[in-house]
């Protein structure tokens, strides 16, 4: 059995801070989004992905991957979401099998309600806590990791 390349003490602090320190801020960026809107973090999540598409409206399969969410929890998500009247599915006429999410007038009534809250909270928990060449270095960290996990990278 070949020995493990353990982490240095360097990154094994760096690693607790990243994990400690974003479960704090998504923790918090939740709790914020739940007592002002009623909506958690992944909600709004969903309802920001369809914010950014044509008609507000996404097939469902690349909304859980937009989201990273399990197609599973996505569709209990919007299920729960339907209920509260801000999202609505349809199946796709041209496709048998697909169906798309679509947002109510309410869920975006609802978005451009919780953005600004987000947007505050984001900010104070986060931006406004490093400099500008902290937040392009973090940037350009996350894209590595996301084009790595993806398989943007050729990985």
């Amino acid at each position: 059995m070949t020995e493990p390349r353990w982490l240095s003490a360097v990154d094994q602090k760096a690693w607790r801070s990243y994990l400690n320190g974003s479960q704090l801020l998504s923790t918090q960026l939740d709790k914020e989004l739940r007592e002002k809107h009623g909506i958690g973090l992944p909600e709004y999540e969903i309802l920001v992905r369809l914010s950014e598409h044509a008609d507000r409206t996404m097939r469902m399969a690349l909304l859980a991957t937009d989201t990273t969410m399990s197609r599973s929890r996505l569709t209990h998500s919007v299920a729960r979401m339907e209920k509260r009247g801000l999202l609505e599915r349809s199946a796709i006429p041209e496709d048998g099998r697909g169906v798309n999410c679509v947002m109510t007038a309410a869920g975006w009534q609802l978005l451009r309600a919780a953005a600004p809250d987000h947007v505050a909270g984001v900010r104070s928990h986060l931006v406004d806590l490093l400099d500008p060449e902290e937040m392009e270095t973090l940037g350009r960290i996350f894209t590595k990791v996301f084009d790595h996990m993806t398989g943007i990278d050729g990985s």
